[in-house]
């Protein structure tokens, strides 16, 4: 038989094992025809600006472990990939190539600057193919989506024109987050907060000091706001006054409202309508006018008078010197701290203005629905348990984000994306006014027959075209229909939704995920997704966000698959791992785990060696004597079979309940501490193992390929083409790729308890003979002679002799029978029917006495404390009950430990 090579190279299998898994087909749930229950994973698309990154890899690394794991165990798995166009990202990376170019998108025509950025995007996404390749993703290609292709922009104007029509989506004058950098609106959650220190001001304002660290939006403050009951302004409220100013008098007025707040600065302030989302609401409430003062340049209007046209920020001092010399300058904190608005993508500070934009409504109810809204039915939708959070505690941060939602700022000023489908027939132009929302440019006004229609260019905010992913990828809305009030799915939209999981990162929670359940609730009135599973920010060794805006210490997959595989890569993403909480990933793990693979890989080699054929079709010039002998089973492999069972167990629990990190651990140490430490050693000295051998191989690649899947197929192959009779292959018994080799049953039968505390026990007292040969400086090629004493023990001693002689590394081992103990040895309690002593000049008597003597020294100095603490009834009232089990528990093992050392004392004398 051919043997592995001595060492695993990942770059020599991986590329061509993916190419056969893709060839195969069964990426592709229809190919299974068996399967029947589904389970859908709609891959997150990965902004189309470039290159994933390592925080990406977390993504597939966790989705290709649940896909695999439940294709194996002959589910319908289908995991949908596909790439987001990312308007405001993929633009402003190609505005900074033509910055570099000289040029601006202003200096060529619309269709010019997209067809530039689709190519940028196009490029983008076959280097995000090859990277999620690269991975070992098995996600299902041919279902491959875009956001911006013909059905999924198909489904967006669907949408948009179906919440138009029931009222959801409307045109108004609101205010918004405006990005004076990116020439566009922003949601509330692409606004992003740094801590910034600035000077506070405080001003006189008439009869009042009001305080601002933004004293360039207060040109057109006019409203003074006090609490209903401050007393110190109650003679205030309803007056009006003039009140000098930046610019001169103006006509002031006092309000009464809870919103402000007595115990900050003078209890008083002035509201600015058209730069702040607080006073908007305010200036609604009270009928105020709204007025901009700051343009969409960050210039002022107007409305500031002889600062027209000057930037706001870079004035604000020169408007402060205005009012000191008018004597309105109060006082000045110089080291005011607080949180700058800035934009998500590019860092500038974001201004809030009144902006007319569409909106989707939140609160409004829909009939359909049972008169809900969307906001209560995204609600509704967790807290029913329909849609289960993984870890819980983001359900608070869910809920949080929901109740405090306000409407959605859908339209954005940029070129790329998807268009509203919104046409205006001009005054202008000779028509009538109407405003028109339909699929395609209509040929002419419906109402006034003009045909010049001026198509609104605002494109939508990516997160609307995102919320439909799982279930416009699955082909609606061509795929439902509505029939006497309910939706009809069919094809794989009724085949795929709801999708079974939606792992993602928490920071995009309230971004993404809590969209996609608003808009899954109102197309397809169903949650979409069962189970939401949270993973933490992958983090690089400064404990700072991997992302692509930071290059330094961008981990390029790419970059590290080369060199240790992207098996290593990927189970160093998940060993110490749990959802919600943050994984330091640099080189030096993912080399650690490069360890583990090639262990695994030789653990193979060394089955592998034997040459058998696990089927039990037996090699010939076996004689009868070996077939029996390797039908009785010792207790190792008692052991060994029992392990497996509840290895196999406590690992598909692990990963039906999204522990996978426990999953990976349980595993690693099962199959390095357990199978490489013991059991492979063990079979060096009991002979006829084969059997077992290629059943434990076969197990643990099965147990392993969804963690680490090109390495286990790769070893599957060698077995499937080396070791199995073809006649198996043809009946289907060693399918054609481990990826759909069905997921391993633990036999319960051989579950044997009594085996394993057997050999904890041999393993426990070889342990010990190794750590008393590592303490005395006994090198690991010195054989050395040891006895045991055992009362009732002593047949499964004599049972394992050969055993503990090898792995003890002992030349003799002598089983006592008599309750006569040997002196000058070294003494080792093992159990309470277990001792050994190793009568070997280790080391002179009386040093052993001495080191022993220092030891019991110890324990007693720390145990005197402990007993006068524990004997004090004060500390039994006061302390947690917790702490008093805990020091209990310390005193009690400290007495065991005195008690050995006692009694190993005495054998010395």
């Amino acid at each position: 038989m051919q043997e592995l090579d001595k060492t695993y190279n990942a770059a020599q299998f991986e590329d061509a094992i993916y190419r056969a898994w893709e060839a195969s087909g069964y990426f592709n749930p229809d190919k299974l025809a068996s399967a029947k229950e589904p389970f859908t994973i709609s891959m997150p698309p990965p902004n189309a600006t470039g290159t994933l990154h390592t925080g990406h890899a977390m993504m597939l690394v966790l989705q290709d472990l649940m896909i695999r794991f439940n294709r194996m165990r002959g589910k319908k798995a289908l995991w949908v990939p596909g790439t987001d166009h990312a308007s405001i990202a993929s633009q402003n990376k190609v505005e900074k190539q033509l910055a570099k170019e000289g040029i601006t998108r202003h200096d060529m025509s619309r269709e010019e600057f997209i067809a530039r950025i689709e190519k940028y995007v196009e490029e983008s996404r076959s280097t995000i193919r090859n990277q999620i390749r690269k991975m070992g993703s098995s996600c299902d290609w041919s279902r491959e989506r875009y956001t911006l292709d013909e059905g999924l922009s198909h489904a967006v104007k669907t949408i948009f024109i179906r919440m138009h029509s029931d009222g959801l989506i409307y045109r108004g004058n609101r205010i918004v987050n405006w990005c004076p950098r990116c020439k566009s609106t922003l949601a509330d959650d692409e606004v992003k907060y740094k801590e910034e220190q600035a000077p506070f001001y405080y001003l006189k304002y008439g009869p009042v000091i009001i305080g601002t660290v933004r004293p360039e939006t207060k040109f057109l403050d006019k409203t003074i706001v006090v609490h209903p009951d401050d007393p110190r302004y109650k003679a205030l409220i309803g007056q009006e006054f003039d009140v000098e100013w930046i610019e001169g008098p103006v006509r002031a007025h006092v309000i009464a409202d809870a919103v402000a707040d007595m115990t900050f600065g003078s209890g008083a302030m002035t509201i600015t309508p058209g730069h702040s989302f607080e006073d908007f609401e305010l200036a609604q409430k009270y009928h105020l006018p709204v007025e901009k003062v700051i343009d969409e340049d960050g210039n002022f209007t107007e409305a500031a008078g002889s600062f027209v046209g000057k930037n706001a920020r870079e004035n604000r001092a020169a408007i402060i010197d205005v009012l000191r010399k008018k004597g309105l300058v109060d006082r000045v904190d110089e080291h005011y701290t607080h949180n700058l608005s800035v934009c998500y993508r590019c860092g500038t500070p974001v201004d809030p203005l009144p902006s007319l934009q569409w909106f989707v409504d939140v609160d409004k109810k829909i009939k359909h629905r049972k008169d809900k809204s969307l906001k209560e039915l995204s609600l509704e939708a967790v807290e029913s348990g329909s849609i289960t959070i993984i870890p819980n505690q983001f359900e608070k941060r869910y809920f949080q984000w929901m109740h405090n939602l306000h409407d959605w700022c859908i339209s954005r000023q940029i070129a790329f994306g998807h268009r509203l489908p919104v046409y205006y027939c001009e005054k202008e132009g000779g028509g009538c006014g109407e405003t028109i929302v339909a699929h395609e440019p209509p040929a002419h006004c419906p109402k006034c027959k003009n045909t010049f229609l001026r198509h609104d260019e605002d494109t939508l905010d990516t997160w609307f075209s995102s919320a439909l992913w799982t279930f416009s990828t699955l082909g609606w809305p061509d795929n439902a229909e509505e029939k006497h009030g309910n939706i009809i799915k069919k094809g794989d939209l009724a085949a795929f939704h709801p999708t079974s999981v939606m792992e993602t990162g928490y920071d995009i929670l309230p971004l993404w995920v809590a969209r996609m359940i608003m808009m899954s609730e109102y197309a397809l009135r169903e949650e979409p997704f069962k189970t939401v599973y949270l993973h933490g920010l992958v983090l690089d060794i400064n404990r700072k966000k991997m992302s692509k805006s930071n290059e330094e210490t961008l981990i390029d997959p790419l970059d590290v698959i080369p060199k240790y595989g992207a098996d290593a890569l990927r189970i160093s993403m998940l060993v110490g791992v749990t959802p919600g909480n943050d994984l330091l990933l640099g080189e030096e793990k993912i080399a650690s785990y490069r360890n583990f693979i090639n262990k695994l890989w030789n653990i193979s080699r060394f089955i592998l060696q034997f040459g058998m054929d696990t089927s039990g079709v037996d090699t010939p010039g076996r004689s009868d004597t070996q077939k029996k002998k390797r039908d009785t089973h010792t207790l190792a492999d008692a052991w060994i079979l029992s392990r497996l069972a509840r290895t196999i167990e406590s690992v598909t629990r692990a990963l039906e309940t999204f522990h996978f990190a426990q999953a990976a651990e349980e595993l690693r140490a099962f199959t390095w501490d357990e199978i490489a430490d013991w059991y492979l050693e063990i079979s060096k000295v009991e002979k006829g193992k084969h059997d077992i051998l290629f059943s434990l191989l076969e197990k643990i690649l099965a147990l392993w390929h969804p963690f680490t899947p090109f390495v286990t197929e790769v070893v599957y192959q060698h077995i499937r083409e080396n070791v199995h009779p073809k006649t198996k292959h043809e009946k289907g018994e060693h399918p054609a790729t481990l990826m759909i080799h069905p997921w391993p049953v633990a036999d319960k039968k051989t579950i044997n308890e009594k085996a394993e505390k057997e050999f904890a026990l041999i393993r426990t007292l070889i342990q010990t003979i190794r750590n008393a040969r590592a303490e005395h400086g006994i090198p690991p090629a010195q054989k050395i002679q040891a006895l045991i004493w055992s009362k009732r023990l002593q047949p499964l001693i004599a049972d394992n002799e050969q055993i503990i002689k090898h792995l003890a590394r002992l030349d003799f081992l002598t089983i006592l029978t008599t309750e006569e103990k040997p002196h000058n040895a070294v003494f080792l309690k093992i159990s309470d029917d277990i001792e050994a002593y190793l009568p070997l000049g280790m080391r002179k008597t009386e040093e052993e006495r001495v080191k022993i003597k220092k030891e019991i020294d110890t324990l007693q100095g720390l145990l005197t404390p402990l007993n006068n603490r524990l004997a004090d009834q004060e500390f039994h009232k006061g302390a947690p009950r917790h702490i008093v089990e805990k020091e209990t528990k310390k005193r009690d093992e400290y007495i065991a430990s005195l008690e050995t050392l006692e009694e190993q004392l005495k054998k010395l004398i």
